[in-house]
């Protein structure tokens, strides 16, 4: 699975602080120093613009992250978790396989597959069935994650099929899958970026996706 790697998973937004910085300030800044655009929906929509989390390298540099639209989604089965709208968009770099920082090793390429990873994890990391106990969680996102980078790594299979929306306004081919607990999409953008997608409660069917002017626009 050389395709796809296993960067890290995006979740809930960052609630933390350090040394008296608002956790917004420190989660934008992240934001700022990507060397890629991010992609958000496009101004079709009209609710609610979130932050949720980068992934970096061992050398910090910025790899990946998502944007939120919606309602910000919860795990909490008490909450009207099922009753949420979101769509979380997923912005990838774009890079070819190479040579880790010391020398020692070899990066994975990103690809379509890695955002269709990062997307499909993203979904799984906030959800869980209201039926399980509270113990057997870490088991079953374990087996959900396994299933979720094996499709990712197989997007000409069966799991998939093909959904056309615009980007920047451009009509781009998308890899789409419905599942019991949402939606994933996986594509490729202009500007050496791959987008993933997910959401619950928002039909994709409708979505457009284009660049984020002012990153700063999803903190306020």
């Amino acid at each position: 699975m050389e395709t796809t790697s296993r960067v890290g998973v995006d979740g809930a937004p960052d609630t933390g602080t350090a040394e008296g910085v608002p956790a917004a300030r420190l989660t934008v800044d992240r934001y700022l120093q990507a060397p890629f655009p991010w992609y958000g929906l496009d101004e079709a929509f009209t609710g609610p613009r979130w932050l949720m989390q980068v992934g970096t390298a061992a050398d910090g540099t910025v790899q990946h992250g998502s944007t939120g639209h919606g309602d910000e989604p919860s795990v909490r089965s008490d909450t009207g978790a099922e009753r949420q709208r979101f769509a979380a968009v997923v912005t990838v770099a774009s890079s070819p396989v190479r040579r880790s920082g010391d020398g020692t090793g070899v990066l994975d390429a990103t690809t379509v597959s890695s955002a269709a990873w990062l997307a499909g994890s993203g979904l799984l990391a906030c959800t869980w069935p209201p039926q399980m106990d509270h113990t057997l969680r870490d088991d079953w996102l374990d087996q959900q994650t396994e299933t979720a980078f094996e499709l990712a790594d197989d997007l000409d299979g069966p799991a998939w099929s093909a959904l056309s929306l615009p980007v920047d306004g451009v009509p781009v081919a998308f890899h789409y899958r419905e599942s019991e607990f949402g939606w994933v999409l996986a594509g490729s953008a202009h500007g050496g970026v791959h987008i993933g997608a997910y959401g619950r409660g928002m039909s994709a069917y409708g979505l457009g996706f284009s660049v984020v002017g002012d990153i700063r626009s999803y903190a306020s």
